[in-house]
C-alpha cells in the first residue's frame, strides 16, 4: 500500500502508542497480524515489549517470521523497536538460548550486575552516533532517549552499529544495514527526539 506503514501485530508490544506516534508525525499506519497482508507494504515496523522467547515463538507460530523474511528479501524497509530490534539478531540468552531472525550478526545478552546500576536499564540516556544516516537527520549525537530493557545488543559486525549507549557497558542502541534498522530505546516515548526519528522513517 503506497505510503502506508505496517506495524506488525504478533500479540506483544505497545502497538497503539507506536501507531499514534507515526500518525503524529504525518504517517499513515496499519496494525497487521495476517502474514499475507504484509506483501502490500514497503515499510514495516516490528515493535515489541516482553520476553524474547515468547516473541520469537509467536512470530514462528503465526508465520509472520517467513512473511517478514520475504519482505526483507524484497527490499522493504524494516524497523525494529526495543524487543523488535533484538528479534532481528542472531540469538538471545533471555530465559534460555533462543535463535532470532538472524538478520544481524549480533547477540542479545543481559546487562552485567554493576553496583549502583539496576537492571533493567530504565530512563533517559545519551545516544552517541557511530556514523551518519538518513534516519538521524535533524538530530545531534549525544541527545537523550528513553530506554527500558534488561538485555543489550552486542554486534559482531562493527559496521552495523549506528549508535551506542553506555550503561555500565557500552552497547549498540541503534543498528542498520541495507534496508534494516533497529532502535533499542522507545522513540514513541522519547518526545521530540523520538518523533524526529519516526518522521525520518516515514520519509525514507
Amino acid at each position: 500500500m503506497s505510503g502506508r506503514i505496517a506495524i506488525v501485530d504478533y500479540g506483544m508490544g505497545n502497538l497503539r502508542s507506536v501507531l499514534n506516534a507515526i500518525e503524529a508525525v504525518g504517517g499513515v499506519a496499519d496494525l497487521v497480524a495476517e502474514p499475507a497482508a504484509l506483501t502490500h507494504y514497503d515499510r514495516l515496523i516490528l515493535p515489541g515489549v516482553g520476553a524474547f522467547g515468547q516473541a520469537i515463538d509467536n512470530l514462528r507460530r503465526t508465520g509472520l517470521d517467513r512473511a517478514l523474511e520475504e519482505r526483507r528479501q524484497a527490499g522493504a524497509t524494516l524497523l525494529g523497536i526495543c524487543l523488535g530490534m533484538q528479534l532481528m539478531c542472531s540469538d538471545s540468552d533471555e530465559e534460555g538460548l533462543h535463535a532470532g531472525l538472524g538478520w544481524f550478526a549480533a547477540h542479545v545478552r543481559r546487562f552485567p550486575d554493576t553496583p549502583g546500576l539496576p537492571v533493567p536499564h530504565m530512563g533517559w540516556n545519551a545516544v552517541d552516533f557511530a556514523r551518519p544516516d538518513r534516519l538521524l537527520a535533524g538530530l545531534e549525537s549525544g541527545g537523550d532517549a528513553y530506554f527500558i530493557h534488561g538485555y543489550r545488543v552486542t554486534c559482531g559486525e562493527p559496521a552495523d552499529v549506528l549508535a551506542t549507549c553506555a550503561y555500565g557497558v557500552e552497547f549498540a542502541c541503534m543498528i542498520q544495514r541495507e534496508n534494516l534498522y533497529g532502535i533499542q530505546f522507545h522513540p514513541e516515548k522519547s518526545q521530540n527526539y523520538g518523533l524526529t526519528l519516526l518522521r525520518n522513517f516515514v520519509n525514507l
